[in-house]
């Protein structure tokens, strides 16, 4: 079963409402990686992850090219070189969400991610409620204003004269 781990961004008030932001990665091998290393690094935006991973095969390409070394032994060590990213690949995404300040929230188990953020939303909003945050109420200042004030008598608001309430004629009016 796939192992997720949760991120959040770091911010004052990063409450229900920074919900939405919380990335949920992956652990284990990543078939696309290996087979696009750099547009996958691009796609997920790591892009210190990408330089560095251009610099490397570059350089281990002409490293190996000034040796002497042929070009199925050049072949292989990218071939090898490809299958490190694949396996690394959700340790650099945590990287770089610690580098931009992410902090990791939890661990999940699931079969997929529709499950892994159920099964992490379910004990999150179980333990916020347990600390007394209440996701439902809303402070919205005072009451909303009324028109029945105790002590004073309640008067509808008088009907216009012209026979029009709001945009709509009155039957049988003229235009």
């Amino acid at each position: 079963m796939p192992v997720y781990t949760v991120h959040a961004p770091v911010t004052n008030h990063a409450g229900i409402g920074a919900t939405d932001r919380f990335a949920f990665v992956r652990d284990g091998f990543h078939f696309w990686a290996v087979v696009l290393g750099a547009v996958w690094l691009a796609w997920h935006r790591l892009w210190l992850a990408l330089i560095g991973w251009i610099v490397v095969m570059v350089a281990v390409d002409f490293g190996l090219a000034a040796l002497g070394a042929g070009r199925t032994a050049i072949f292989l060590v990218d071939v090898l070189l490809a299958l490190l990213m694949g396996l690394e690949a959700a340790s650099l995404r945590r990287w770089t969400l610690s580098r931009r300040n992410w902090r990791q929230l939890d661990i999940v188990v699931a079969d997929n991610l529709e499950q892994a953020e159920r099964r992490f939303f379910d004990r999150w909003s179980a333990k916020r409620r347990a600390l007394g945050d209440d996701f439902v109420a809303v402070d919205r200042g005072g009451p909303p204003p009324t028109r029945n004030i105790a002590g004073q008598p309640f008067s509808p608001p008088p009907l216009p004269q012209n026979g029009i309430i709001g945009l709509f004629p009155e039957p049988g009016g003229s235009r």
